[in-house]
């Protein structure tokens, strides 16, 4: 079993800055890549971005130059830095996993607010 805990979340002006944290613990070293999705108000969740085991990253395009992603696997940490936040930006930020055996792990979610 994976144990995620997210931080990092909260009210920020447009164009404003926020960083995300998602801390792995139990059997964190099963994790193969770990990433960020994000579900707006009366939206459904979609995914923001990701990073794999080898360092690899991805992005949604609607975040692409704006935000970016890391990970400390020393401390089995996953990291979201977002830049130049929009109100569309806003919503719960959730911290996803996914293991070399095939299974996922999601974050308890953190709130990001943009206000215009």
């Amino acid at each position: 079993q994976v144990q995620l805990v997210e931080s990092g979340g909260g009210l920020v002006q447009a164009g404003g800055s926020l960083r995300l944290s998602c801390a792995a613990s139990g059997r964190a070293f099963t994790i193969n890549s770990m990433g960020w999705h994000r579900q707006g108000p009366g939206k459904q969740r979609e995914w923001v971005a990701a990073i794999t085991s080898d360092g690899s990253t991805s992005y949604a395009d609607s975040v692409k130059g704006r935000f970016t992603i890391s990970r400390d696997s020393a401390k089995n940490t996953v990291y979201l830095q977002m830049s130049g936040l929009k109100s569309g930006d806003t919503g719960v930020y959730y911290c996803k996993v996914d293991r070399r055996f095939g299974d996922s792990y999601w974050g308890q979610g953190t709130q990001v607010t943009v206000s215009s």
